[in-house]
């Protein structure tokens, strides 16, 4: 098994990866399937299960349209986005790049939220049609987004199901789960993120591979800025205000004039956090870390160990990605890091233990040391649901991540402080991790039809 880093941390915007970044690429994806096709007059796509449930509050609709639109959520402009859809809604045509055929799509109707049809194989489908003149079904697709962006179609799907996925054999080492990578980190003498370097530069050189995780943290830090200087009201109905800028305020004043805190990691993780995922909630340029909901994790982790240990070269930084990385792909190809799937444990979960790994390596920790600070994030997240009023991805994910990191830092201290032996495994954890969000029931998996979802009266 072999996930690139650049998979799992991808440059979108937000508020979610399987609700907003997803549909848009699936959208891209299905425009090139009819492109070679002579008589599509019309598109419509329907949108199932947690898409329909939540796809208001998760912007899934306008994700659709700019899709439609040959937008791309690497490179959409944001300031762009509803002059886009205005124009979209106003003509009621999408016109395709490159081939710049015109289609009829009236977002009004030829896009529907199915609320009572849920797809067997995933909760997040969508079902794309194209019809002739005469009302001919020319082509369909179904495709899913499982989370971080990734989006597979019906046949790809299949495989997923029946775990069928063939191991690659173009990497120098090619771990499916973590006692394999611990076994090939004891036989090689390398670390984590040498094995996980070694793996990413046989399709890229070691300079694209430094330039790629310099630009992925580029773009971590800059939302992090960004969200500790913005004030506000952030969008979507429920009248959240935008906090960290005011908390960062009181912080900085706190640093310069050297005032004693107690609690002062957790003040400046939970800030880093909540600044990326307010930013995310505004529909701002965010990295999927390994998803949109839980993007502020990993950052937060980063840019907190920088500042208190500013000697941290970049080399440094690449290592923390890289292991983040290695874990995450793990956990995905094993288990999920869906909401719509297994509940909020699989998103910050799953970033919690990823940024645990991370920063166990960054303060030296053995393999077994960063694989156990893993396996402790993760386990003290299980049965972790998700449950976001009013769909939108503000409450309770905004603190959520801030919280996630917390127990990041704290795992990887705790796991620092043996010698890696321990007695749940990282393997045994996702797979309860898993386990668990099969047996879930499906109104906390990012439904909003259970937990704080209805049990706050929307104000």
């Amino acid at each position: 098994m072999f996930l690139s880093s650049f998979e799992l941390f991808k440059i979108g915007i937000g508020p979610s990866s399987s609700h907003t970044m997803g549909p848009m690429i699936a959208a891209g994806y299905f425009l090139e399937e009819i492109a070679g096709l002579e008589d599509v007059k019309r598109i419509t796509v329907s949108l199932h299960g947690s898409l329909a449930m939540t796809g208001k509050g998760h912007a899934t609709d306008k994700a659709v349209i700019l899709g439609m639109a040959g937008e791309h959520p690497a490179r959409v402009d944001p300031d762009k986005i509803e002059e886009i859809l205005a124009k979209v809604a106003r003509e009621k045509t999408v016109t395709s790049p490159p081939a710049n055929k015109k289609y009829e799509f009236d977002p009004d109707k030829d896009l529907i939220f199915d609320y009572r049809t849920v797809l067997r194989t995933h909760s997040n489908g969508m079902t794309f049609c194209a019809w002739s003149e005469d009302n001919r079904r020319v082509h369909m697709q179904v495709y899913y987004s499982i989370g971080g962006g990734f989006v597979v179609d019906n046949e790809r799907m299949k495989v997923l199901e029946h775990k069928q996925a063939t191991r690659s054999e173009r990497v120098p080492y090619d771990f499916d789960n973590a006692k394999e990578l611990l076994q090939m980190a004891k036989e090689s003498g390398l670390s984590i993120a040498d094995m996980k370097r070694a793996n990413e530069t046989r399709t890229i050189t070691a300079k694209e591979l430094s330039a790629g995780l310099a630009k992925i943290w580029e773009a971590m830090d800059n939302c992090i800025e960004r969200g500790l200087n913005l004030s506000g009201i952030l969008p979507g109905g429920l009248k959240v205000k935008r906090r960290s800028a005011a908390i960062y305020e009181q912080l900085t004043d706190e640093w310069r004039n050297n005032r004693p805190n107690p609690l002062i990691a957790n003040d400046w993780l939970q800030v880093f956090a909540m600044a990326v995922n307010e930013e995310n909630a505004a529909g701002s340029k965010v990295v999927t870390a390994p998803t949109n909901g839980a993007a502020g994790v990993i950052p937060a982790v980063l840019k907190y160990y920088l500042k208190f240990f500013p000697e941290t070269d970049a080399i440094g930084i690449e290592d923390y990605l890289l292991t983040a990385a290695a874990i995450g792909g793990i956990i995905k190809h094993n288990a999920s890091i869906s909401g719509a799937e297994v509940g909020c444990q699989g998103e910050v979960g799953s970033a919690s233990a990823m940024a645990a790994a991370g920063l166990a390596a960054l303060m030296g920790g053995t393999p077994e040391q960063i694989e156990n600070a893993a396996e402790i994030a993760l386990e003290h997240h299980l049965g972790m649901t998700c449950d976001p009023i009013g769909g939108l991805v503000q409450i309770p994910c905004i603190e959520r991540n801030g919280l996630g990191a917390i127990k990041a830092v704290s795992a990887a201290s705790l796991a620092m402080r043996g010698d890696g032996t321990h007695f749940v495994s990282l393997d045994a954890c996702i797979k309860t991790m898993f386990d668990t969000g099969k047996d879930m029931n499906v109104r906390y998996k990012e439904t909003s039809q259970g937990g704080l979802a209805v049990n706050v009266v929307e104000c």
